[in-house]
């Protein structure tokens, strides 16, 4: 039996590419969905560029036909859906005292066609907007958010197993520094905890090389990473994956204090200024304000977004400046002498749409608050040479139309798990301060 979908705004300026992700079944966009995108299409933002797109997409398929009439959605499939631009809604239909506004004439639209259809068809609304879903449900209306980009957080890849072995499994591991795992079904660049079956504390891991079938030792960093040594197994996987030239992406996750970023900027400096691999370390965050934002900034480009990349220059004071506490510096060079011998870069994400970056060092912070759509852009800069590091907490979102399951990082990790060129890691222990892990986890 076929379906009726009926899109509100929100899907559609999530993703323009919504209309396509029904298969057989009809969709249907109210004209007052189409009213709404078209207050959005002049911003500068993601979500004005979406607003564009829909536009773009429903004027091409506008010269196949007419869309109040139905349009196919795709022309090589016989059994193609239909896309409708539906103008009429009743909203005698639903009770007085629901006003006249966009969700109200979705839940109309709804409300009349299902009554036209009946059993022949199912009705339902998609939206990503909570409220519409639950009113929805109280007139008997089916309705679900749009699934097409989420994930399933709950068994979000995490980069690595662990594997209970008996203690010759571990003396052979040592001894070969190399093993193969038949029976488990492991992803490029996965990591394997194998703990002693006899003694939980007795633990060693290594990396799965997918090409040859193996899993490899490492060898531990004991120089550490400019003055930075990984307090946990998590964070030697990590630094591991930032410190691999052949891993070319790479996906961190990890409540607040786990050294996401500390660790993804040391392992830059170190490729960057100590190693030559790359031209420059590149180091970026979208703006999204915690809580209400303080409005206009006084001065040049530098004093507006200071307070924002003021997270990524505290770490890098940190890693220049010596211990907590102490005035002494670790190092001879400020961050500011290496942005300008041009070695360094501090920069928001705003203009990184049509640039290219070649053999730089890459590290986005706060990338769950991206889009889908803007870490692909993010990617799809990438020139020859260079590496990306994408950095978050999927659960510490400030992005208002993201979540847990649709931001850009969750999508990211599930999506190129399978890949050569990619490793993730999530950090599970924070190293920060004893409050820092306190409040992370009683709050």
């Amino acid at each position: 039996m076929k379906k009726v979908f009926i899109l509100d705004t929100n899907v559609l300026l999530s993703n323009p590419l919504s209309i396509f992700k029904f298969d057989d079944n009809d969709v249907v966009i109210p004209i007052s969905v189409i009213e709404e995108i078209d207050t959005f299409k002049k911003d500068q933002s993601d979500i004005g560029r979406n607003a564009r797109e829909v536009s773009r997409i429903l004027d091409r398929l506008r010269m196949k036909g007419t869309l109040s009439s139905g349009i196919k959605l795709f022309d090589n499939r016989e059994d193609s859906g239909q896309l409708y631009v539906y103008l009429g809604h009743n909203m005698d239909i639903l009770p007085e005292l629901l006003a006249s506004s966009t969700d109200n004439h979705i839940l109309a639209i709804g409300l009349t066609l299902q009554k036209q259809f009946g059993d022949t068809r199912k009705v339902l609304i998609i939206t990503k907007d909570t409220n519409l879903r639950i009113k929805s449900d109280a007139f008997g209306l089916a309705a679900e958010d749009f699934a097409a980009d989420k994930v399933d957080i709950s068994h979000l890849y995490t980069g690595f197993i662990t594997v209970s072995v008996p203690p010759e499994v571990i003396n052979d591991f040592y001894t070969n520094r190399e093993i193969r795992l038949p029976d488990e079904e492991l992803y490029p660049n996965q990591f394997v905890i194998f703990e002693d079956a006899n003694d939980k504390s007795s633990v060693v891991f290594g990396i799965y090389d997918g090409p040859e079938d193996v899993i490899k030792m490492i060898d531990p960093r004991n120089e550490g990473v400019w003055g930075i040594y990984s307090r946990n197994m998590e964070q030697a996987m990590a630094l591991e994956c930032l410190l691999n030239d052949r891993i070319r992406l790479v996906t961190i996750s990890g409540e607040a204090g786990t050294g996401k970023t500390l660790m993804a900027i040391a392992a830059g400096l170190v490729k960057t200024t100590d190693e030559d691999q790359y031209q420059k370390l590149l180091v970026s965050r979208p703006i999204f304000p915690l809580g209400r934002d303080i409005g206009y900034l006084p001065g040049d480009i530098d004093d507006k977004l200071n307070p924002w990349m003021q997270p990524i220059y505290d770490n890098l004071d940190l890693l220049l400046g010596g211990s907590p506490g102490s005035r002494q510096k670790r190092f001879n060079k400020s961050y500011q002498e290496l942005i300008n011998q041009g070695m360094l870069a501090v920069e928001p994400l705003t203009y990184i749409r049509g640039r290219s970056l070649p053999a730089q060092y890459f590290v986005v912070d706060e990338s769950q608050n991206l889009t889908p759509h803007e870490i692909k852009t993010i990617l799809t800069r990438a020139g020859e040479g260079t590496k990306i590091v994408l950095t978050g907490d999927p659960y510490q979102i400030d992005n208002p139309y993201l979540d847990s399951q649709t931001n850009g990082l969750t999508y990211v990790i599930e999506r190129f798990r399978k890949e050569e060129i990619a490793a993730h890691v999530t950090l599970q222990k924070g190293e920060r301060s004893e409050l820092a892990s306190k409040a992370a986890k009683l709050l």
